[in-house]
Protein backbone atom coordinates (compact mmCIF):
# COMPACT_ATOMS: atom_id res chain seq x y z
CA UNK A 1 0.00 0.00 0.00
CA UNK A 2 2.95 2.50 0.64
CA UNK A 3 4.51 1.71 -2.55
CA UNK A 4 1.05 2.97 -4.49
CA UNK A 5 0.99 6.01 -2.31
CA UNK A 6 4.51 6.68 -2.72
CA UNK A 7 3.79 6.27 -6.90
CA UNK A 8 1.01 8.36 -6.82
CA UNK A 9 2.89 11.09 -4.90
CA UNK A 10 5.86 11.27 -7.14
CA UNK A 11 3.39 11.36 -10.40
CA UNK A 12 0.98 14.34 -8.33
CA UNK A 13 4.57 16.19 -8.09
CA UNK A 14 5.54 15.54 -11.75
CA UNK A 15 2.56 16.54 -12.57
CA UNK A 16 2.45 20.04 -10.71
CA UNK A 17 6.53 20.47 -12.23
CA UNK A 18 4.91 20.21 -15.72
CA UNK A 19 2.12 22.37 -15.20
CA UNK A 20 3.94 25.01 -13.78
CA UNK A 21 7.11 24.60 -16.60
CA UNK A 22 4.33 24.58 -19.36
CA UNK A 23 3.20 28.30 -17.37
CA UNK A 24 6.34 29.72 -17.14
CA UNK A 25 7.03 29.00 -21.04
CA UNK A 26 3.85 30.24 -22.16
CA UNK A 27 3.41 33.38 -20.10
CA UNK A 28 6.03 35.52 -21.38
CA UNK A 29 4.44 34.82 -25.28
CA UNK A 30 1.00 35.53 -24.07
CA UNK A 31 1.92 38.57 -22.40
CA UNK A 32 4.42 39.82 -25.38
CA UNK A 33 1.15 39.25 -27.85
CA UNK A 34 -1.36 40.78 -25.40
CA UNK A 35 1.18 44.12 -25.47
CA UNK A 36 1.58 44.16 -29.66
CA UNK A 37 -1.80 44.06 -29.67
CA UNK A 38 -2.55 46.86 -27.21
CA UNK A 39 0.32 49.61 -28.93
CA UNK A 40 -1.30 48.50 -31.97
CA UNK A 41 -4.55 49.11 -31.32
CA UNK A 42 -3.62 52.43 -29.57
CA UNK A 43 -1.99 53.28 -32.33
CA UNK A 44 -4.33 52.69 -34.68
CA UNK A 45 -7.36 54.52 -32.63
CA UNK A 46 -4.70 57.61 -32.84
CA UNK A 47 -4.56 57.60 -36.50
CA UNK A 48 -8.33 57.33 -36.73
CA UNK A 49 -9.03 60.43 -34.48
CA UNK A 50 -6.08 62.59 -36.31
CA UNK A 51 -7.79 64.62 -39.32
CA UNK A 52 -6.22 67.39 -41.15
CA UNK A 53 -7.68 69.71 -43.72
CA UNK A 54 -5.86 72.42 -46.22
CA UNK A 55 -7.80 75.38 -45.97
CA UNK A 56 -5.68 77.70 -48.00
CA UNK A 57 -2.89 77.83 -49.29
CA UNK A 58 -0.41 80.68 -51.21
CA UNK A 59 3.00 80.73 -52.72
CA UNK A 60 4.92 83.27 -54.31
CA UNK A 61 7.17 82.85 -57.64
CA UNK A 62 9.95 84.13 -55.06
CA UNK A 63 9.88 80.48 -53.19
CA UNK A 64 7.71 82.01 -50.03
CA UNK A 65 4.35 80.18 -49.22
CA UNK A 66 1.65 80.16 -46.76
CA UNK A 67 -0.04 77.33 -45.93
CA UNK A 68 -3.18 76.84 -43.09
CA UNK A 69 -4.30 74.17 -42.10
CA UNK A 70 -7.34 72.38 -39.40
CA UNK A 71 -7.23 70.28 -37.04
CA UNK A 72 -10.74 68.42 -37.80
CA UNK A 73 -10.14 65.39 -35.65
CA UNK A 74 -10.57 64.70 -32.55
CA UNK A 75 -7.12 64.50 -31.25
CA UNK A 76 -5.12 67.44 -29.73
CA UNK A 77 -1.75 67.23 -31.10
CA UNK A 78 1.25 68.51 -29.46
CA UNK A 79 3.67 70.91 -30.29
CA UNK A 80 5.93 68.89 -30.84
CA UNK A 81 4.54 66.40 -33.37
CA UNK A 82 3.89 69.28 -35.29
CA UNK A 83 7.73 70.88 -35.27
CA UNK A 84 8.79 67.13 -36.01
CA UNK A 85 6.37 66.42 -39.24
CA UNK A 86 7.77 66.12 -42.45
CA UNK A 87 6.60 68.91 -45.10
CA UNK A 88 7.18 68.60 -48.53
CA UNK A 89 6.73 71.40 -51.27
CA UNK A 90 8.36 72.52 -55.16
CA UNK A 91 7.04 71.73 -58.24
CA UNK A 92 5.05 68.29 -58.86
CA UNK A 93 7.70 65.45 -59.44
CA UNK A 94 10.56 67.35 -58.02
CA UNK A 95 9.56 68.64 -54.85
CA UNK A 96 11.92 69.17 -51.22
CA UNK A 97 11.61 68.05 -48.27
CA UNK A 98 11.86 71.11 -45.90
CA UNK A 99 13.90 71.49 -42.40
CA UNK A 100 11.91 72.68 -39.68
CA UNK A 101 13.08 76.18 -37.66
CA UNK A 102 12.50 77.93 -34.89
CA UNK A 103 12.89 81.41 -36.14
CA UNK A 104 9.74 83.36 -37.44
CA UNK A 105 11.35 83.88 -41.09
CA UNK A 106 12.49 80.49 -42.54
CA UNK A 107 15.60 80.44 -44.70
CA UNK A 108 15.16 78.57 -48.21
CA UNK A 109 14.36 74.78 -47.23
CA UNK A 110 12.77 75.45 -44.31
CA UNK A 111 9.55 75.88 -42.46
CA UNK A 112 7.98 76.80 -39.07
CA UNK A 113 4.68 77.41 -37.90
CA UNK A 114 2.21 79.21 -35.20
CA UNK A 115 -1.04 77.99 -33.75
CA UNK A 116 -3.95 80.18 -34.51
CA UNK A 117 -5.61 79.95 -31.08
CA UNK A 118 -9.34 79.55 -32.17
CA UNK A 119 -10.21 77.33 -29.36
CA UNK A 120 -9.17 79.49 -26.29
CA UNK A 121 -6.44 79.99 -24.12
CA UNK A 122 -3.09 79.65 -25.73
CA UNK A 123 -1.23 76.15 -24.62
CA UNK A 124 1.51 73.98 -25.78
CA UNK A 125 -1.28 71.68 -28.47
CA UNK A 126 -3.42 72.09 -31.90
CA UNK A 127 -6.66 71.45 -30.39
CA UNK A 128 -9.37 70.36 -32.53
CA UNK A 129 -10.63 73.18 -34.41
CA UNK A 130 -7.73 75.22 -34.60
CA UNK A 131 -5.74 76.19 -37.69
CA UNK A 132 -2.14 76.34 -37.96
CA UNK A 133 0.04 78.76 -40.35
CA UNK A 134 2.78 76.97 -41.90
CA UNK A 135 5.31 79.36 -43.27
CA UNK A 136 8.14 78.23 -45.54
CA UNK A 137 10.23 79.37 -48.35
CA UNK A 138 11.34 76.94 -51.28
CA UNK A 139 13.48 76.88 -53.96
CA UNK A 140 12.49 80.05 -55.98
CA UNK A 141 14.27 78.84 -59.04
CA UNK A 142 12.28 76.03 -59.73
CA UNK A 143 8.83 78.22 -59.14
CA UNK A 144 7.17 80.46 -61.58
CA UNK A 145 3.88 82.46 -61.56
CA UNK A 146 0.88 80.46 -63.11
CA UNK A 147 2.57 77.19 -62.68
CA UNK A 148 1.53 73.93 -60.04
CA UNK A 149 2.84 73.86 -56.78
CA UNK A 150 2.80 70.74 -54.61
CA UNK A 151 2.81 70.75 -50.89
CA UNK A 152 2.48 68.02 -48.47
CA UNK A 153 1.94 67.76 -44.44
CA UNK A 154 2.73 64.39 -42.96
CA UNK A 155 2.80 64.07 -38.95
CA UNK A 156 4.98 61.57 -36.76
CA UNK A 157 2.02 58.77 -36.79
CA UNK A 158 1.72 58.88 -40.48
CA UNK A 159 -1.69 60.85 -40.98
CA UNK A 160 -1.20 63.50 -44.25
CA UNK A 161 -2.66 66.08 -46.48
CA UNK A 162 -1.09 67.28 -49.43
CA UNK A 163 -2.48 69.66 -52.47
CA UNK A 164 -1.59 71.15 -55.27
CA UNK A 165 -1.95 74.97 -56.28
CA UNK A 166 -0.73 77.57 -58.71
CA UNK A 167 2.03 79.45 -57.77
CA UNK A 168 0.96 83.84 -58.33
Amino acid sequence: MSSETFTTAIFLITAIVAAAILVNAFFPVIYSATSTFTESSQSTDERLRTDVKIVNAYAESDGDAKIWIKNIGSLRIADSDISSSDVYFGIPGGFDYMVYTTGTTPSSGQWTFSIREDAGTPNEYWDSGETVEITLTGNSSALSTGEYTYFQFVLPNGVSVSTQYTVS
